[in-house]
């Protein structure tokens, strides 16, 4: 109803005011009154009507008369027509549209609508909403402004002011003067939001092509309506979306003016990303002297790829280059690619300590969209480095993960499948690196060929049963591969054919799966094995020097091997249903299931001499002794060759599991099932082939999920044969068993890992009587973290900002009474593990015919504490019991400040460092505002 009141009160205005003056609304009144001649007027063709207007009657004039009206009538309509052409191109293009929640009052002699409550008024793209808000309309001029809060004492705080919208841009103020013909207006108190940073200043002046001049303003990154933190700014230029350049400048925080000041500067406002120069840090190094690091150019190539170039030079001439690059095609492929080169120099040059190193990195990941392809794929995780350039690099010296890594590796793989014939093609490149003894394996090319299983024997179109010979499968899986093992500097001089060992490995299996008497469950399987080789190594003795001669001689070799296996396996089931006059009818029922299981292998002896894989040579040393020398031309291939002797072996394996069915409490008709073991097993196996010992060890396993998120697991040894004593009385294994000897096995030994993690919602559970799906889900919420970082990075940082803004800002939460709730989240994890075997250096005890046992322990603990929104400790220790001192121990703090991050970090052991960090979180003022403290690699901080 109000809004219809309105509308009507402001139809009833235009009407009045078009009633009065004859023109539109926002019409400059410069017309004239027709111009008629005083011998018209006297003419008895001019008449009036009945409300006085003239009316001209052309039937009554003579044609003198009616020439000199249509003279007069031309004359007037062109000084018409170009009062309208002047006025439609000074006033505005479009309606304006306005209203109001109270109510709108017209002023017809100034031509003024006054609008109050909750007002607006759009045109164009611009928009303003108001409490108050009056508008001339002949001057296409309007004011805007808010209202005193009424609930304020001081009667000087305002409500309802005035906000202004211009497309993507918004301000917000105290008073507002725009005029819609020039668009130009004047600002008192402006607020607005610039990108990732916020503007405010006590006056402020738009021109027409949206650039804003502010006059005592404040630029801050926080959104708290009273700032931690702002940049005063004397005077500043606004081109909103793009820049803001300011005059002379300070910082301000907490409210305190800090004596740290600038001439002028400039913050870039680019939605999207563009180039730019990236400010170095500086500091000090005892062996390279100053520095200045990590500057250089940002060059936005495109919305596919960019690329950032960085240097760093110290004052005793080392220095370094590095560039990077990220890519992103969405829908196909992304990835990122570095590489950095250092050119080391310590020392005084002409000085014995003098020294120069070169030494580079490279690192590229690659991933492919799977919908881009689905038949076909490219990935890679690269990742290289010269073994001196981590001890170069001023970042690895400060992370002791990196200087402890051992070992690297890089890969690149290619796939292909052709789905119609279930063929699949791959290839990988693999590279590991040893950072100890700087050595390096390099595999270049590796293809892999595959066929999936298919029945070669199946019926493209089956009538009735299956048959017997339908159910044999087979696949095949080639492998061509060609690698080296050598050390960084030899990479580059190797000889492909002489240094690199490359081969080709066909594998066929061929397998089935029958059902005997409907209980019997065999499986047997034959499988053929081919290797393909371009050389081989004949070896022969020269008595002249005593020494072994080898001879490599290339060509085109093949060696294949065979073997075949059966396996029989059942399922025994037992029920045993309790007493219910004993053990009540909670308990149903109790399953046993007993699976045992017979399988037996067989492979010929692949070293007789017919095949030719083993070869002997006679050997005569310096004394004349003679003896033979077995060794194999193909010991040196990828694939290896295949073993000496016949083998055949039956292996005997027996598991237990037993469930018990249970009333639910939840449910009165439903059931439940409880694991009392779920797994009971053993395992034995007896070598056909072999002459002495032909029994294996007997292993025991058990499995255990009794509780609900653990599962207990452990692993036992039982040696079949007895210790026998020599005839020096030393211990040896003999050939009789410990079943001969009346005992059930030697017991060689076990391992177990236990590691349990403690939080406050498993503490409620067990003492409180909390609900177990609540504590779940609120330990997921919770997200509790333990691993440990050592050092803090830009990772940390980002975790802490997600951190803020998880929990709101960092406000805390409230109770009913308006106290602040009691949370102080914590996770504390703990690793045990201990391994239990025969300590055969230990003293023999002849008497139980035993060695006695040693314990391999370790203990590891890593916690998580946060003891207010925005404070969080985390720490990561344990105890080495073989030195008997504390391991590896870190321990960090993080504290988000709302708009700036702390961050300090602490390494204890084996490596003492620590890192201090103070950075602003916001993105366009992280390098301006920082302040990073390190230990430096030489100069580490010793606490005793």
């Amino acid at each position: 109803m109000r809004t219809k009141s309105i509308i009507a009160l402001l139809l009833f205005a235009i009407m009045f005011v078009m009633a009065d003056t004859n023109i539109p609304i926002f019409q400059n009144r410069k017309e004239k009154a027709p111009v008629v001649s005083d011998s018209v007027m006297q003419s008895d063709s001019i008449m009036r009507d009945s409300l006085g207007n003239v009316v001209v009657d052309t039937t009554r004039m003579d044609s003198l008369e009616l020439a000199i009206y249509h003279h007069n009538k031309a004359i007037d309509d062109s000084i018409r027509l170009d009062s309208l052409n002047r006025q439609k191109s000074e006033g505005i293009n479009s309606p304006v549209q306005y209203s109001a929640d109270d109510s709108l009052v017209y002023d017809a002699t100034s031509k003024t609508a006054y609008l109050y409550g909750q007002s607006n008024v759009k045109y164009e793209n611009m928009n303003l909403a108001s409490e108050k808000i009056y508008m001339n309309l002949d001057s296409s001029l309007v004011h805007a402004t808010g209202v005193r809060d009424t609930t304020d004492t001081t009667g000087l705080k305002l409500t309802g002011t005035p906000v202004f919208t211009m497309g993507a841009d918004s301000y917000e103020s105290d008073t507002m003067a725009f005029n819609f013909k020039t668009k130009k207006g004047l600002i008192s108190n402006v607020y607005t939001e610039q990108q990732d940073g916020f503007l405010r200043s006590e006056l402020s002046k738009r021109s027409a092509n949206g650039d804003v001049y502010l006059q005592h303003g404040r630029y801050t990154t926080c959104d708290a309506p009273h700032p931690d933190f702002y940049i005063a700014l004397s005077r500043a230029k606004v081109r909103p979306g793009k820049d803001v350049t300011f005059g002379p400048a300070y910082l301000v925080v907490a409210d305190v003016p800090l004596p740290l000041a600038i001439p002028y500067g400039f913050f870039p406002f680019t939605k999207s990303y563009s180039s730019g120069f990236i400010m170095p840090t500086y500091g000090d190094e005892s062996d390279r002297g100053f520095y200045l690091r990590d500057g250089g150019y940002y060059f936005a190539m495109g919305d596919k790829w960019d690329l950032k170039l960085l240097g760093e030079i110290y004052t005793k001439g080392s220095w370094g280059v590095s560039a990077a690059s990220n890519y992103n095609n969405r829908y196909k492929y992304s990835g990122s690619f570095f590489f950095s080169y250092q050119d080391t120099r310590t020392g005084e040059k002409g000085m014995p300590d003098y020294g120069r190193q070169e030494s580079f990195k490279i690192q590229w990941n690659h991933r492919q969209d799977a919908k881009s392809n689905p038949f076909s794929s490219l990935s890679a995780s690269v990742n290289f480095a010269t073994s001196s350039y981590e001890r170069n690099n001023l970042s690895s010296l400060y992370n002791p993960q990196t200087l402890t890594q051992s070992t690297r590796t890089s890969s690149v793989s290619w796939s292909t499948t052709f789905s119609s014939i279930g063929l699949s093609l791959s290839s990988t490149a693999n590279l590991s690196q040893n950072m100890v003894d700087s050595t390096i394996a390099v595999t270049l090319p590796d293809l892999n060929i595959s066929l999936s299983r298919f029945y070669p024997f199946k019926r493209k179109n089956a009538v009735g049963k299956e048959r017997w010979y339908e159910k044999i499968s087979m696949s095949y899986t080639g492998q061509l591969s060609n690698s080296i093992n050598t050390k960084e500097d030899m990479i580059m001089k190797s000889n492909l054919i002489k240094d690199w060992r490359n081969g080709f490995n066909h594998s066929i299996p061929i397998s089935g799966n029958f059902t005997l008497f409907n209980y019997l469950n065999v499986t047997p399987s034959f499988s053929f094995t081919d290797r393909m080789y371009t050389n081989k190594i004949m070896r022969s003795w020269d008595m002249e020097r005593q020494t072994e001669v080898a001879d490599t001689t290339y060509g085109f070799y093949n060696v294949y091997n065979w073997n075949l296996s059966v396996g029989l396996s059942t399922k025994l089931y037992g029920f045993w249903v309790p007493n219910r006059k004993i053990f009540g009818d909670k308990i149903q029922a109790i399953r046993h299931v007993i699976t045992p299981s017979v399988s037996f292998s067989y492979a010929p002896d692949f070293g007789a001499s017919r095949y030719g894989y083993w070869e002997t040579y006679q050997k005569t040393d310096a004394d004349g002794n003679v003896s033979l020398v077995e060794y194999s031309p193909f010991s040196n291939g990828l694939y290896g060759v295949p073993g000496k002797g016949k083998t055949g072996s039956v292996t005997f394996d027996v598991s237990n599991n037993i469930e018990m069915k249970i009333k639910s409490d939840k449910d009165s008709t439903g059931m439940k099932k409880i694991s009392i073991i779920d797994e009971l097993g053993a395992n034995l196996r007896y070598n056909m082939a072999a002459k002495v010992q032909p029994w294996s060890d007997l292993t025991m396993r058990i499995r255990l999920k009794w509780w609900k998120n653990y599962t207990f697991n452990m692993t036992a040894v039982f040696a079949t044969y007895a210790y026998e004593l020599d005839a020096n009385g030393r211990p040896y294994v003999g050939n009789h068993t410990e079943w001969s000897k009346g005992r059930f096995g030697r017991f060689r030994g076990t391992s177990q890992n236990i590691s349990f993690t403690l939080t406050p919602e498993k503490l409620k559970k067990w003492f409180g009587g909390g609900d177990d799906e609540g504590d779940e889900q609120d330990e997921e919420k919770e997200g509790i973290d333990t691993d440990i970082e050592s050092n803090v990075d830009d990772d940390m940082i980002e975790g802490q900002r997600g951190a803020k803004k998880k929990s709101g800002g960092g406000k805390a939460l409230t109770d009913e009474d308006g106290y602040m709730k009691f949370s102080m989240p914590w996770s504390l994890t703990f690793g045990y593990g201990i391994t239990m075997s025969e300590n055969t250096a230990g003293k023999f005890n002849t008497k139980s015919m035993r060695y006695p046992y040693k314990f391999t322990q370790t203990l590891n603990c890593s916690g998580n504490i946060r003891i207010s929104d925005g404070w969080n400790i985390s720490f990561s220790s344990g105890y080495d019991f073989e030195r008997k001192d504390i391991s590896m121990t870190t321990a960090s703090l993080q504290r988000d400040l709302h708009c700036f991050n702390m961050s300090c970090s602490v390494v204890l052991a084996p490596y003492t460092s620590y890192n201090f960090t103070f950075r602003c979180n916001a993105a366009t003022l992280t390098d301006a505002l920082k302040y990073d403290k390190r230990s430096g690699y030489s100069n580490a901080v010793q606490w005793y």
